[in-house]
């Protein structure tokens, strides 16, 4: 029986839908003509021409030595709405203990679409920075698409968006960029100040192309003196005629339910990090109702932590009835075999039974760029031959157990293991809200790429969440005591709130479409998790609960996990980026689950659900208490409904 809620204590809006009581500030859409932009904290996004985005974002970034993203706190903001356009000023201090630089903005936008975006960056100490200076994005749906590049030296050439993720930068010393927004009109992205290139940001999970500033071929980190005057400008205009204005978008949303597929729902695992083994012991009965399929558990031989874990893992994956498959870390230069041998040993006296092994060496958890030299062993063979010989009969996957960014820059040896794997994470170049759902869109082109390294070998992802398990862009992921939302920090609040639910059932919907075998999501306990238990700082809210509590996104991955298996079915969704979607056939039903992506509320309209038997579960802002209480919510909130639905905020729903 649950203890009564005390509204004194109840969480705020924000904590229920991200976990913590800090809120993004608010944007303001410009516009002039059929230019339309919108300012965000000083930075422009979602620039539009006549309704068609033609740039995802321009943005001015300061970042430090180990790639963070300074926020910048912007003074003496001024904007005018102009008789023929919009005007934006405004003054920027980017600044830690160690260094302090000002910037100096100016943006401007004409009714014949025109923008112009100038900045003056004045540093105040000397700064040591990797990157000082614009980016542009373009969206990423221009894959595959022709783009005329203007370069530095003033020739002009003909290239193309990348189809699939291009592991190293696709164009070299751009001036200008210039694509096809709708027949008959182009745009031109130009660039001044300085020397840009750009980069399929697909391969970090980011829904565009970046064209950036300073070469990564130069050296990094570079100083900007004390007193210097660094001049840049982007300036976008388009040429030629819209061929016609777009429908504006519907107000409602339908999804529809289609055929049966021949793809089925994939395995549902979760992540056993050696820090939170015991923590997961402690709440197995939590954990237990989770009903993953496999755990994946971690050794590093470098400093032996998982070794001490090993008994506690066995407990663990009986009490689950879960297979475990085993990450083991290699020193760099080290002998395979005599590396995996005392491990195996312990493994063994543990009575740990293993399903799948996957060995990487540490360099490959860092980040290198393409054709940079690596430590020369162990090798990808000798470390197949040596797992082969020392775990003889347990199931070996190959690849990388980072980011889908290393798999790309070291292509894995498919030949050589029976699965390949790869982590991913929402957080490396973004952390706003936003930013973070974009990554979803990525996913089928991540999938897809890696399809087209490794055939119809099976393929796994995981384990993955919107935070970062590793930094492999610097010396460790970033501290966040604060609950902020953070570039490359381990501890993302999202995780604990409805975003962190409709973001899960996004990842799993775009993992299972893509005929995945296995899919881990998260850990069972900690900053990944989805079963409460105390950190080091502050969980708003969920401090304050007595009983046993679960996040919103438990009660998603419990539910996939009894699909696992399932036969999937088609379901079309009018606005995707929206909605979130998946269904599977359960017998003589169908299944359907459904996700706000949005922070808005959105009407939906089903078509092709079994009525008979259609009932309707939603975690949303107004069960949420009830939700992190019992961990049976969904299905106890479950109410026969018809084909129209309302959800809130980042909600999560199923209907069968």
């Amino acid at each position: 029986m649950s203890a009564a809620i005390d509204p004194a204590a109840a969480p705020s809006r924000a904590v229920r839908l991200f976990g913590t009581e800090i809120v993004e500030g608010p944007s303001r859409i410009l516009r002039a003509g059929p230019l339309s932009v919108e300012l965000d904290r000083g930075q422009l996004r979602y620039v539009t021409f006549a309704g068609i985005e033609v740039l995802r974002g321009i943005a001015f970034l300061v970042r430090d030595q180990n790639w963070g993203t300074y926020a910048p706190q912007i003074d003496d903001l001024r904007i005018d709405k102009l008789a023929d356009g919009f005007s934006v000023t405004y003054r920027a201090i980017c600044a830690d203990a160690r260094q302090r630089l000002a910037y100096e903005a100016r943006i401007s936008g004409s009714s014949d679409g025109s923008l112009a975006f100038d900045a003056v960056a004045l540093p105040e100490t000397n700064i040591v920075t990797n990157r000082t200076g614009f980016v542009v994005l373009h969206p990423a749906e221009l894959a595959g698409r022709k783009v005329k590049v203007s370069r530095v030296d003033g020739k002009e050439i003909e290239s193309r968006f990348p189809q699939h993720i291009s592991p190293s930068q696709p164009i070299f010393d751009i001036r200008a960029l210039t694509h096809e927004v709708s027949p008959g009109l182009w745009a031109t992205c130009r660039m001044e100040g300085d020397t840009f290139e750009m980069e399929d940001q697909r391969n970090w999970g980011d829904a565009s192309y970046k064209t950036y500033v300073r070469p990564l071929a130069l050296p990094w980190g570079y100083t900007l003196a004390k007193g210097s005057r660094h001049e840049q400008a982007v300036r976008l205009s388009f040429s030629g005629r819209a061929a016609g204005v777009p429908l504006p978008p519907r107000r409602e949303t339908t999804v529809s339910l289609g055929a049966d597929t021949a793809i089925r729902m994939p395995e549902i695992g979760l992540g056993l990090p050696a820090e939170e083994a015991a923590a997961a012991l402690g709440a197995i009965d939590r954990v237990r109702e989770l009903g993953p399929r496999f755990v994946v558990c971690n050794i590093d031989a470098r400093d032996g932590s998982g070794l001490a874990e090993l008994e506690t893992y066995r407990e663990v994956a009986q009490a689950l009835a879960a297979p475990v498959v085993m990450e083991i870390v290699l020193p760099d230069d080290s002998e395979a075999e005599a590396a995996l041998s005392p491990i195996a040993a312990a493994v063994e006296d543990a009575r740990l039974s293993l399903s799948a092994i996957i060995v990487s060496s540490a360099s490959d958890l860092k980040s290198w760029q393409p054709g940079a030299k690596r430590p020369e062993r162990p090798t990808v063979e000798e470390i197949s031959t040596a797992a082969r010989t020392i775990f003889r009969g347990i199931r070996l996957g190959g690849g990388v157990l980072s980011y889908f960014t290393e798999l790309n820059r070291k292509r894995p040896k498919a030949e050589l293991f029976e699965f390949v794997t790869h982590t991913t994470c929402s957080i490396v170049h973004a952390a706003d809200d936003r930013s973070v759902m974009e990554t979803l869109e990525t996913l089928p082109s991540i999938i897809g790429s890696t399809r087209a390294m490794i055939g119809e070998k099976p393929y796994r992802i995981g384990p993955s969440g919107i935070a970062s398990r590793d930094n492999p862009y610097g010396k460790e992921t970033v501290k966040n005591p604060t609950n902020a939302r953070v570039c490359l920090t381990d501890r993302d609040p999202r995780q604990r709130g409805l975003f962190g639910a409709a973001w899960c059932l996004g990842y799993v919907a775009a993992c299972a479409k893509g005929g995945l075998e296995a899919v881990a999501i998260g850990a069972a306990t900690g900053p990944f998790g989805f079963v409460h238990n105390s950190a080091e700082h502050a969980l708003p809210f969920f401090d304050s609960i007595d009983e046993p509590a679960v996040y919103p996104a438990f009660h998603v991955v419990a539910g996939l996990a009894k699909g696992c298996g399932q036969q999937l079915v088609e379901v079309r969704v009018s606005s995707p980026g929206r909605i979130a979607a998946l269904a599977w056939r359960e017998a003589d039903r169908r299944v359907l689950w459904l996700a706000n992506l949005t922070p808005e509320n959105v009407s939906l309209r089903i078509a092709g659900l079994d009525k008979a038997n259609a009932r309707l579960g939603v975690i949303d802002a107004a069960s949420f208490e009830r939700a992190v209480r019992d961990p049976r919510a969904l299905e106890n909130l479950a109410r026969p409904h018809g084909n129209e639905v309302e959800l809130d905020a980042y909600a999560v729903a199923r209907l069968g």
